[in-house]
């Protein structure tokens, strides 16, 4: 019977396929989030044991309620010594924008408006996914891949209110063109990526490589000895992709140039609102309770974790463990722009970011390597038991970082 039903539902087209594994594994998450909220105890928003809604509805997603409610402020909060308080600003607008006119169209609540607009987002994403994914691998491992996506340790955080689930679609149709060399389709999608979340640098990085590299690979092809065949064609079986054309080139150029200007149009807002030149790193910079030093606080926390000796290591030690990774057989079979953005992501990663307990969400980007995964092996048990031991680490996640609970000195870990 099992086979018979499996049998029936390899025949469905695959966007029912994949949406309906995406609702899934979303309703798992819902009984999470939903059992978690049973033990939530006393915490800064809400009575002990809220509903669902009350549950999801807070963290960050208090912010970009605030930004949705009430706007940005024009002058930066600070306090009695002049230091920038957490505001708004740190919380991109694409979001925000998006729940206000929802809000504004159908009268819904502006919290269950944000809600509804991240579900959605995380449903196009998965969608949008699994056709970058058939680009790579066959339907039924870019399935799986896609799955694993959707049930991701930290995959809850694509059904709150977080810009997660509208970046993440963004940014997956964003690799699709680029994949696809629809470069002048990607400009638009690139620039909403860039308000959505801060992905714009290093995806301008990528395509900045992409295209020194689908450069040199034409002028290269166009060097080769004449073979009956005009420059730029592959022999019938070859492998590898046909060499950039011309007026191809000239749109990746392009496209690097919008996707550099993306990724500094809100930090160009804040300052043209504010007045303040570093109005966006300032305030980006008040929930580390320092300035801004690139890859020192990795430093920091390796020295914290594991030691002044060892805690100087980790860093280059994990850096070395993820070019080994790049290089592995799996990751190659995703091809060079994909694997473009993993590596540059990290990069961005170990450049600016501050690690704590939030890195774990800010992983989702690398979103590829799912399909690294899936091309490991085709058994279904070790497929299956990868979903699963995500599904259980999405208990751990939800229980230790999203409920609230009082630490010893105050406050708690952010999710």
């Amino acid at each position: 019977m099992a086979a018979a039903a499996g049998t029936r539902v390899a025949r469905w087209p695959w966007w029912v396929q994949v949406g309906g594994l995406y609702v899934a594994a979303r309703l798992v998450s819902a009984c999470i989030f939903m059992a978690a909220a049973l033990h939530q105890g006393v915490n800064p928003w809400f009575p002990a044991k809220p509903d669902y809604w009350s549950f999801v509805n807070i963290w960050d997603a208090r912010w970009y309620g605030e930004a949705l409610q009430n706007g940005y402020p024009d002058v930066l909060p600070t306090d009695g010594a002049g230091n920038v308080q957490e505001n708004a600003w740190a919380f991109y607008a694409l979001f925000p924008f998006l729940g206000r006119a929802v809000a504004g169209l159908t009268g819904m609540h502006p919290a269950f408006t944000l809600t509804l607009i991240a579900m959605l987002a995380g449903l196009g994403a998965a969608l949008v996914i699994y056709r970058l994914f058939r680009l790579k691998a066959s339907h039924r491992t870019a399935l799986w891949a896609t799955v694993f996506v959707a049930t991701f340790p930290v995959s809850p955080v694509l059904q709150v209110p977080y810009a997660e689930s509208l970046n993440l679609l963004l940014l997956a149709a964003a690799l699709l063109l680029v994949v696809e060399r629809r470069y002048l389709w990607a400009m638009p999608v690139v620039v909403l990526m860039c308000l959505s979340r801060p992905t714009g640098v290093p995806f301008a990085a990528t395509v900045g490589l992409l295209f020194l590299y689908r450069l040199w690979q034409a002028y290269s092809a166009g060097r080769e000895p004449a073979r009956g065949e005009a420059p730029g064609m592959r022999e019938e079986g070859q492998p590898g992709p046909v060499p950039h054309s011309g007026r191809q080139l000239w749109s990746l150029a392009g496209l690097t140039a919008v996707s550099g200007i993306g990724a500094l149009l809100w930090p160009a807002i804040a300052w043209a609102a504010t007045g303040d030149i570093q109005a966006y790193t300032k305030t980006e910079t008040v929930w580390r309770g320092h300035d801004l030093v690139p890859f020192k606080p990795w430093f920091d926390t390796g020295i914290l974790l594991f030691g002044p000796v060892l805690g100087v290591l980790a860093p280059f030690l994990f850096v070395a463990l993820f070019t080994l990774l790049m290089m592995c057989r799996p990751v190659r079979a995703l091809g060079m722009e994909l694997r473009l953005w993993c590596a540059c992501y990290m990069g961005y990663l170990l450049l600016f970011l501050h690690p704590q307990t939030s890195t774990f969400r800010m992983l989702l980007p690398l979103f590829p390597l799912a399909l690294s995964a899936a091309f490991i092996s085709r058994s279904r048990a070790y497929r299956g038991t990868v979903v699963i031991m995500f599904v259980l680490l999405q208990i751990v996640w939800i229980v230790w970082l999203w409920a609230w609970a009082a630490l010893p000195g105050g406050g708690d870990y952010p999710p």
